[in-house]
């Protein structure tokens, strides 16, 4: 390897010319990578009720069909209209999803048109963990992330499974990033 300032032959590996004292390896910035972490979506109990009614509006459809024929042509509307209570349901749920990036904790929202609120891990002040008694039955609840960047920015993961997991995978993010 030769210096690229005086020309002298230099050893192979070596940061800086022996004879000039110039730099022969250019210093490259440590490459700063964000990585995803976890992504999370409501639980599906928290939509069991449109669930529940959709399967319902279709055995009623069944019902009809084997009980009452003289009512078959509501059949395919009751279908139609369980199958569209489940799609439309399955869509709602994914109008709100949470990442955790190596980063930062992102909210995205909306269905056609979104929002992302991000929140940078350093940031963090305190990640509290909500549960109501029914969400506590079903492994569910509420994850709190404060912010103390400002007193009124929170992000809350609402109805999410084994919110406790969560809370602690967020938390060793944060430490990992300070650290």
């Amino acid at each position: 390897m030769r210096c690229p300032q005086c020309g002298a032959e230099a050893a192979q590996g070596a940061a800086f010319c022996s004879r000039c004292g110039a730099r022969l390896i250019a210093a490259r910035p440590a490459a700063v990578r964000e990585f995803a972490l976890l992504r999370v979506w409501p639980s599906w109990w928290e939509f069991a009720r449109p669930i529940i009614l959709g399967v319902a509006v279709i055995i009623g459809g069944i019902y009809v069909l084997f009980f009452r024929q003289p009512d078959w042509p509501l059949v395919p509307i009751l279908w139609i209209a369980g199958f569209l209570l489940l799609v439309g349901t399955a869509v709602s749920r994914r109008r709100i999803s949470w990442s955790l990036t190596s980063e930062r904790l992102i909210e995205r929202t909306g269905l056609l048109a979104s929002r992302e609120r991000h929140m940078e891990l350093a940031d963090i002040r305190s990640v509290e963990i909500d549960q109501r008694a029914g969400q506590k039955l079903l492994g569910l609840g509420d994850v709190i992330v404060a912010s103390a960047a400002s007193a009124e920015f929170s992000i809350r993961l609402t109805g999410v499974h084994d919110p406790h997991a969560i809370a602690e995978k967020i938390r060793q993010a944060r430490l990992k990033r300070l650290a």
